[in-house]
């Protein structure tokens, strides 16, 4: 089991723990970006996290509310608000441009934010946006389970997907064990987001996240009542990709020309309707592009 650090940053006014991309481990399966927020509780009304208009490229994004409420609005024209237990799905490919508030009474929140890189074939597919209010969820011995997105056991998540990629959020409602059978082709990550565990009798707290690799055909893990944890996992990426900022892409030139279309109000990222807020600014290249 590979230990790796979550790095401490800010999000749109939110203090999170990353947990991918690291310099230890850039992608577990097509998992290429997990963020978990919260959880917190904002005293005031103006209070909250508020992220600006800002594009993707190249990627979906998959946010798993646990607490809180979030409005999200893209360039497509959708307006959603995201509840605990639901998760948004949005596609970039080739270019969209999305916001996203708290929201609701009282104001808090507790997430999971993560990106899927597109294969190559599927990178400049049309942008789409999806909301899943029921996922599978069922309970086992001491623990509930909700399957995010992929198949596991008898149960299949109706969540769009392009890729082989398993989430399942565990939830301990008392002390015990928790034995799951695992595809032996799958890369497979551990976050706890609340409360410590014993995986395969290794203890891992939160702060930390755990890659356990591939050909593991169960895992076995031990927590507390009240202990949370999500487990993700996906067939390796075949094709290197590169991430910077917003943008996932299969070439640097890629995300130079995102870059650009951005910067200069390019129809290929419409406005954001219903947002009162400046666009983001996009940093500058850290490589040069002939």
């Amino acid at each position: 089991m590979q230990r790796i650090a979550v790095r401490h940053a800010d999000v749109g006014g939110i203090a999170i723990q990353r947990a991918l991309p690291t310099r230890e481990r850039r992608t577990v399966g097509a998992w290429c970006f997990l963020d978990h927020a919260g959880p917190a509780v904002f005293n005031g009304s103006s209070e909250g996290m508020d992220v600006g208009p800002h594009p993707h490229i190249g990627l979906q994004t998959f946010t798993w509310m646990i607490e809180g409420e979030v409005l999200h609005r893209d360039s497509l024209g959708s307006e959603q608000i995201i509840r605990p237990g639901q998760v948004n799905l949005m596609t970039a490919g080739h270019g969209i441009a999305h916001t996203e508030q708290t929201t609701g009474h009282p104001r808090q929140l507790h997430a999971a934010q993560l990106w899927i890189a597109l294969p190559a074939e599927h990178a400049q597919m049309a942008p789409r946006f999806d909301h899943y209010p029921d996922l599978p969820r069922w309970k086992k011995g001491a623990v509930t389970q909700t399957l995010l997105i992929g198949q596991f056991e008898q149960y299949r998540s109706p969540v769009f997907t392009v890729s082989p990629l398993i989430a399942l959020d565990l939830q301990w409602d008392a002390d015990g064990h928790l034995e799951l059978p695992l595809r032996s082709d799958f890369e497979i990550g551990l976050l706890p987001l609340i409360g410590a565990f014993e995986v395969n009798d290794e203890k891992i707290s939160s702060g930390e996240f755990a890659y356990l690799g591939m050909n593991l055909n169960k895992l076995r893990l031990t927590a507390e009542k009240g202990s949370k944890a999500l487990l993700i996992g996906g067939e390796p990426i075949k094709q290197p990709i590169t991430i910077w900022w917003n943008f996932v892409a299969h070439s640097k030139q890629e995300i130079a020309a995102a870059q650009r279309d951005w910067q200069q109000g390019n129809a290929r990222f419409p406005q954001v309707k219903g947002y009162a807020g400046p666009r983001m600014t996009a940093p500058d290249l850290p490589w040069r592009v002939d």
